[in-house]
C-alpha cells in the first residue's frame, strides 16, 4: 500500500524580485510501514519536501497524497486537522517545551487534537514513555536530560497520537555519532512495534545505512532513488 505519492510536485519562493526554486518536477511514492530517507546536502530542498508532506506548506504545481488524502486542496483549518491526526514530527533541535515535564511534552498533542479523558491520556503516554526508555525521567524538565534522552521523549511525542506518519527532519543532526545511530534503531523498532511510517531528512550518508528505501535531491531535482518506488 502506497501511504506517499508525489506526482510533478514543483515549489519556489520569492523574495522581493528574487525567486528561489526549492523543488522541481517531483515524482515518488513511499510505501507504508516503510523506514525512507530523504537525502541530499543543505539547502537541496529536504526540508521543504517534508513541509509539503506534513501540510505546512502547499506546491505550486503538482499533486501529493498522503494517507489517502489530496493534500494539496485541503484550507489551512483541514491541514491542521488533518496532521493532528495523521502526522508526528520529530525535529532536529527536539522542539521539547522548556516548561514542561517529560510527561507534559508528550501528552501535549494529545490536549490539542485528541478528545480523550485524563486516565487514558496518561495511560498512553507512560506506554510511550516507556517504549522509549523514558518512564522513569517523566518528571524531569527538559534542561535536566541529555540531548540523546530529548530526542527520545520526542520520538515518544510524535508516536503518542498514533500516526500514519512520522516526518524527521534532520533529527540526528545535533547528536554524536553513538547516539544517532541509537536514535535510528530506536526508530525502527517502533516502527516494527507500531506500524508506523518513517520518513526523515539527512545529509549525512552514514546514515543513509539504516534506511530501507532513500531518496536523492540535489538543487530541488530527484536525481536518484534506492528501493520501492
Amino acid at each position: 500500500m502506497i501511504l506517499i505519492k508525489a506526482d510533478r510536485l514543483s515549489k519556489s519562493y520569492r523574495t522581493g524580485e528574487v525567486e528561489s526554486i526549492a523543488l522541481k518536477n517531483i515524482s515518488f511514492s513511499v510505501q507504508s510501514g516503510a523506514f525512507a530517507a530523504i537525502v541530499g546536502p543543505s539547502g537541496s530542498g529536504k526540508s521543504t519536501l517534508l513541509n509539503l508532506i506534513g501540510c505546512l506548506d502547499h506546491p505550486d504545481q503538482g499533486s501529493l497524497l498522503v494517507c489517502d488524502t489530496n493534500v494539496t486542496s485541503l484550507s489551512r483549518t483541514e491541514a491542521a486537522d488533518f496532521r493532528g491526526k495523521n502526522i508526528g514530527f520529530i525535529f532536529q533541535d527536539f522542539n521539547l517545551i522548556p516548561v514542561l515535564t517529560v510527561f507534559e511534552n508528550v501528552e501535549y498533542p494529545l490536549l490539542m487534537v485528541r478528545n480523550w479523558p485524563a486516565a487514558k491520556r496518561r495511560e498512553r503516554v507512560l506506554q510511550m514513555l516507556e517504549a522509549v526508555g523514558m518512564r522513569e525521567q517523566a518528571d524531569k524538565k527538559p534542561d535536566q536530560i541529555s540531548g540523546g534522552q530529548k530526542q527520545r521523549v520526542a520520538v515518544a511525542r510524535a508516536l503518542v497520537g498514533e500516526p500514519r506518519l512520522v516526518l524527521a527532519d534532520e533529527p540526528t543532526a545535533n547528536l554524536d555519532h553513538d547516539t544517532a545511530y541509537r536514535i535510528l534503531t530506536l526508530m525502527k523498532q517502533m516502527r516494527d512495534n507500531f506500524g508506523t511510517t518513517f520518513l526523515f531528512s539527512t545529509h549525512d550518508p552514514k546514515i543513509m545505512q539504516e534506511a530501507e528505501q532513500t531518496f536523492m535531491l540535489e538543487d530541488g531535482h530527484l536525481t536518484t532513488t534506492g528501493g520501492a518506488q
